[in-house]
């Protein structure tokens, strides 16, 4: 009995989690395609980093929102306080696990198993950013907009090391 009351714990937080997470994730993604290509185009500094700050705070509400989450189930299961189980539920799922605060040896399954989607769920999250940040980047360089115009510059607008006498190598398709 005690050992399928855990399973469906289990399964329900983590099902929960995956709903939560990748829905926000597929609605951020939405938000940033929403974004008009015409504020892509110009690529000033503040614009950058106010979309990279914005898309950042989403993904770490959304993280708080997951936390809240398995606060709330360990609330309702084992622990004696909200503050007792939101800071458990957040030191597990950064992975920290402090160990001052600990689950009764009956739900103690709930901890790794919180650690390891929250390892996950920080995977998913760096994916996206690093998404956001290289369509940013792939979106202006095709425009041109992110470095000056000229031959002597690469794709980060610094001068290239010309070697005399070198030629690039051209290598014969496969047959």
């Amino acid at each position: 009995m005690i050992l399928l009351q855990q399973l469906s714990a289990a399964v329900l937080l983590v099902l929960l989690t995956l709903f939560l997470q990748c829905g926000g994730a597929a609605a951020l993604i939405i938000w940033l395609r929403s974004i008009p290509r015409s504020d892509i185009r110009e690529v000033r500094v503040s614009h950058c980093a106010n979309l990279v700050m914005k898309t950042t705070l989403a993904v770490i509400f959304l993280h708080g929102i997951v936390i809240l989450l398995w606060a709330g189930g360990y609330r309702w299961l084992c622990l004696p306080s909200w503050e007792s189980a939101f800071y458990f539920s957040a030191s597990t799922y950064a992975t920290v696990g402090f160990g001052d605060v600990m689950l009764p040896s009956k739900w103690r399954l709930l901890g790794p198993l919180e650690s390891m989607v929250g390892m996950l769920m920080a995977g998913v999250s760096v994916g996206l950013l690093f998404s956001a940040v290289t369509h940013l980047i792939d979106d202006s360089r095709s425009r041109g907009s992110i470095h000056p115009e000229g031959a002597g510059t690469d794709q980060f607008g610094l001068g290239r090391r010309r070697f005399p006498g070198r030629s690039k190598i051209s290598v014969p398709p496969n047959d």
